[in-house]
């Protein structure tokens, strides 16, 4: 049985894509575990490109997860969150196991009759370091994009090539692991900053005495400015016409 757990950000939907326009084997199920706090903007184009999906071919499976909380009912923080201590440490993500890697798994006892389970991964070659065997014996791990030798680059320009859009990053709106570009868009965004701002609050005094944030500068994010620098009134000299003698 072959499966690809779909993202919906650039990699996985370019693995997608590849199987419904035959450039890539046939695979019997698209799967995307739904946290319930993906981007706005990755459930717009989820909307946008799931039929095309179906029309060539692709089965669809959505399991969406309404008890996908960054608390949990025992207190435990889910999400790699960082603490404000002496050691400057972070939480352990647990997220990425209970929220995408355990329903996919329920599904598939339920669904794989015993088969074993080729799963794909949509992990490119400047990610090559995120390859992890599976830790169970029924599923097999496969990165096609590293079999391909493609970067994230080569999937945006696979896409663009093929008239297909292109997504945007996909990552729950207050994931602790976004840089400043990421946070940036999500500050722009009213509903995903607003839940980004209620997460940040709710994990504050979680585990006391040390308080907890999902921006690395440790600080709520209220307070933090994501203006680019000519936002703030820097200049920017490239901005100037090119006079044609630096022979760029």
């Amino acid at each position: 049985m072959k499966i690809l757990s779909l993202g919906w950000g650039v990699q996985s939907f370019t693995l997608a894509a590849m199987v419904a326009l035959g450039e890539l084997e046939q695979i019997d199920a698209a799967i995307h575990a739904d946290t319930t706090h993906e981007s706005s903007l990755t459930y717009a184009f989820a909307k946008r490109w799931t039929g095309w999906l179906k029309s060539h071919g692709l089965k669809m499976v959505t399991l969406r997860d309404e008890t996908a909380v960054p608390i949990d009912r025992y207190g435990g923080v889910m999400i790699p969150a960082y603490i404000l201590n002496p050691t400057q440490g972070k939480f352990g993500r647990q997220c990425t196991n209970n929220w995408k890697r355990a329903p996919i798994r329920r599904w598939l006892q339920l669904n794989r009759n015993n088969k074993p389970v080729e799963q794909w991964l949509g992990i490119s070659l400047d990610e090559f370091q995120r390859m992890k065997d599976s830790d169970v014996k029924y599923i097999t791990n496969r990165w096609p994009l590293i079999e391909l030798k493609m970067k994230r680059s080569d999937c945006v320009k696979w896409l663009e090539g093929r008239g297909l859009e292109v997504p945007s990053k996909s990552a729950c709106t207050f994931c602790p692991f976004r840089n400043t570009d990421e946070w940036r868009i999500t500050n722009n965004n009213p509903i995903d900053w607003a839940e980004a701002v209620w997460v940040d609050a709710e994990i504050r005094n979680a585990r006391p005495p040390w308080p907890l944030f999902v921006h690395p500068s440790r600080r709520p994010l209220t307070e933090i400015d994501f203006r680019t620098e000519q936002e703030k009134g820097q200049l920017n000299l490239w901005d100037e016409e090119c006079t044609g003698i630096c022979g760029v």
